[in-house]
């Protein structure tokens, strides 16, 4: 039986009519994210992106439902219209999970984070969610505390996010402590090693592996069915012919780093700024890895979600 969604919270929330038929039908559901969108990819690129991700979700067997915030209004899933506008309007802010009730209340556009998404997703009844990679503690975190709400979010909210391992802008080796820490299972996808996003190795041994959809499914259904409360991260490697070996994509990143760091970005600003430097330095390399490791996340998402589904339907 889906999850009813409280009335309060209907009253800010608008479910596109897909989505919405999808729910009520029990049927698969894939959240995705939009700070990609405003704030990932440059544009056209960022709304092709957009639009091929859903398609990829819809041939693998689920519904799309990208989310964001606009008008203050809770948007699951969106007309073309509000996907354009994300893609270009420069009042579109990117926003977290602490940001939702300020943006609701004075009737912002937001485009949501992995936590704010995973929120969302979570008041509408969703299970899964494709993002490109998840946050985690970010480089120097002894000093900065910088540490991504992500991992707050993937703590306490019953949502799967399936990522190509944290973005490896990041410490990949405290991220999985602190996911630990929190009792968040940190799979990997076929293989014994984390991926670091546009690279499938990281150098640090995956906690757990899965071998399947079918399997990352009954891992879901086992957790929440426990009463086991928060989500799970499903890491799913970048695709071999799209990847950035961790040896040609280190140099990149270091680059990255100091630029950002003579320039005085903190917060928020990190990730764009990062992701968009790096675009530069590779010359375009690695929005290509982007949206390929996207995409596929998406197909594995849907998957997951169709299992999933599946369980829930045999469930007494």
């Amino acid at each position: 039986m889906p999850t009813p969604i409280p009335p309060q919270v209907a009253a800010l929330m608008d479910l596109h009519p897909e989505v919405a038929a999808a729910l009520t039908a029990g049927g698969p559901v894939v959240a995705l994210e939009s700070t990609i969108i405003s704030h990932g990819m440059p544009y056209p690129q960022n709304v092709e992106m957009a639009r091929g991700v859903e398609a990829v979700v819809r041939e693998n067997g689920a519904t799309p439902a990208t989310i964001a915030v606009l008008g203050g209004r809770l948007k699951v899933g969106l007309t073309p219209d509000e996907l354009e506008l994300l893609a270009t309007d420069r009042s579109v802010q990117k926003i977290s999970t602490r940001d939702l009730p300020f943006t609701v209340a004075l009737g912002g556009h937001g485009a949501t984070t992995v936590a704010s998404t995973m929120r969302i997703a979570s008041l509408a009844g969703i299970r899964v969610f494709a993002t490109g990679g998840t946050g985690g503690v970010h480089r120097g975190a002894n000093e900065s505390m910088d540490i991504s709400a992500d991992l707050t979010e993937l703590a306490r909210t019953d949502v799967c996010v399936v990522s190509a391992g944290v973005k490896s802008i990041l410490d990949i080796g405290l991220t999985l402590e602190v996911l630990e820490t929190h009792g968040v299972p940190a799979i990997t996808l076929g293989s014994d090693e984390f991926p670091a996003f546009y690279s499938r190795q990281s150098g640090f041994a995956s906690p757990l592996t899965v071998q399947g959809a079918a399997e990352a499914a009954r891992v879901l259904h086992a957790k929440w069915t426990l009463g086991l409360t928060g989500g799970v991260l499903l890491a799913n490697p970048i695709p071999q012919e799209a990847e950035i070996p961790a040896t040609e994509i280190t140099p990149h990143i270091e680059r990255a780093l100091s630029d950002m760091a003579a320039l005085g970005l903190t917060g928020k600003e990190t990730t764009p700024y990062l992701l968009g430097r790096l675009v530069e330095i590779t010359e375009g390399r690695s929005l290509a890895a982007n949206i390929a490791l996207v995409r596929h996340n998406a197909a594995v998402a849907a998957r997951v979600a169709s299992e999933y589904a599946a369980l829930q339907r045999q469930t007494p």
